[in-house]
């Protein structure tokens, strides 16, 4: 949800320091690009309450292969985090 001012109008300001950097931007496209693989074998889906987990993390030379992705529950990958 968009960020209001006070007179109701949209806080732009906050959009352009929003995923600016070139790091942050690729760290999301690979994101997406994860979970479109597994929502196009139905296994995730909008607000399901699933989070794309990769087996390898990225961090640690994973890929975005489907062989390294797996749909768990958002709390599960939260608290996994970066472990193997």
């Amino acid at each position: 949800m968009p960020r209001k001012n006070p007179d109701g109008s949209r806080d732009y300001s906050y959009d352009k320091q929003y995923e600016k950097t070139p790091k942050q931007l690729k760290a999301n496209e690979e994101r997406t690009q994860a979970r479109r693989i597994l929502a196009k074998e139905g296994k995730v889906s909008k607000f399901d309450g699933k989070d794309v987990d990769h087996i390898k993390p990225v961090s640690k030379g994973g890929t975005n292969s489907r062989t390294n992705l797996r749909a768990i529950p958002k709390s599960v990958n939260r608290a996994k985090g970066n472990r193997k």
